[in-house]
């Protein structure tokens, strides 16, 4: 019997060649960095928000402006500052005489694609602004409801160095991301080809050389076919009992929510899609966990003492546990 080839029960060739074409364009600026750009892509077709961490200079802010702009939808840009009020992320009623009535003046939040520069740089009561807006994709403002334009998401990115100034993100919010990545250092020969890359430019600028591969109503179309995605009944009691697992081990003081849960099966489904198969494998879903994980625990205070990262956790929950076959 001839080997038989694989043939997807979905036709997933638009969402592969959307994928293709986004990173074929990101690469034109960024070297390297292939986790970071995967996921980020994983992340806008999953429906979710993604918090990206690094040391300044590593091509966070100006990856997430690359992903914005590959996407042809609304772009907009926050940065964050102690000083930085609710409104001025939400928006705020403007007096109109002509109709002796308020407007309401939507803020740069009301987009398609936001970029949060530095969210843990402002206040707790600005980070509140953001708790409905990227659970609900809506704001209420004034007691009158405002829903957000589909896709929406949210690109946040922040620095784990320089501490002074900052506030810790509350547990509720970082929930509500999808994932959270560590960008790190490039590798020398990437550093290299960066620089060779940058001279060659010349006067033109990164944002310049990519054009945009995908519309903001065919992000809305891929979303709904990849929550379409199978997977099996075992990969999802693998997935409770995972998280489960979080919740009972001696190194972690708070283990992940349900919402964690359905984290990693959308994303999985996203990740499954994007390798071109329309069913989730077990490879999928350990590919992502770290990145779902890390920011939804906290570690107990003895091991953070011992300078065990959340990282190493994840891992030793997952080489103690049987994988589905």
């Amino acid at each position: 019997m001839e080997d038989q080839i694989f043939q997807p029960r979905t036709d997933l060739t638009a969402l592969n060649d959307a994928v293709m074409s986004i990173r074929n364009e990101i690469k034109k600026i960024i070297v390297g960095q292939d986790e970071m750009v995967k996921l980020i892509i994983a992340g806008l077709l999953a429906d979710g928000h993604v918090l990206i961490e690094g040391v300044p200079g590593v091509a966070k802010t100006l990856t997430a402006k690359l992903v914005a702009k590959s996407v042809n939808a609304g772009f907009s840009r926050i940065q964050f500052t102690p000083d930085l009020m609710p409104s001025d992320v939400l928006g705020t009623p403007v007096f109109n005489p002509r109709e002796a009535s308020f407007e309401f003046k939507k803020g740069p939040i009301f987009s398609n694609i936001v970029l949060v520069d530095e969210i843990n740089r402002a206040p707790a009561k600005t980070q509140s602004a953001l708790l409905e807006i990227m659970e609900e994709r809506q704001a209420t403002v004034d007691g009158k409801t405002y829903v957000m334009a589909a896709p929406f998401m949210v690109l946040a990115t922040q620095n784990p160095v320089e501490q002074e100034g900052t506030y810790r993100l509350p547990e509720a919010q970082l929930d509500r991301f999808l994932f959270k990545i560590i960008v790190p250092y490039p590798s020398e020969a990437e550093e290299l080809q960066m620089l060779n890359q940058f001279h060659n430019m010349g006067n033109t600028t990164a944002t310049e050389l990519v054009k945009p591969a995908l519309m903001a109503e065919q992000v809305v179309s891929l979303r709904q076919q990849i929550k379409k995605q199978i997977i099996e009944e075992k990969l999802l009691a693998f997935i409770a009992k995972l998280i489960n697992s979080t919740r009972n081990h001696k190194s972690i003081y708070l283990g992940a929510s349900p919402r964690a849960s359905l984290a990693i099966m959308n994303a999985s489904k996203a990740m499954a899609a994007m390798q071109g198969r329309d069913f989730v494998t077990p490879e999928d879903i350990l590919s992502i966990v770290p990145a779902v994980l890390r920011h939804r625990i906290i570690l107990s205070p003895d091991k953070e003492m011992e300078g065990i990262t959340e990282d190493e956790v994840i891992k030793q929950i997952i080489q103690g546990m049987d994988v589905p076959r």
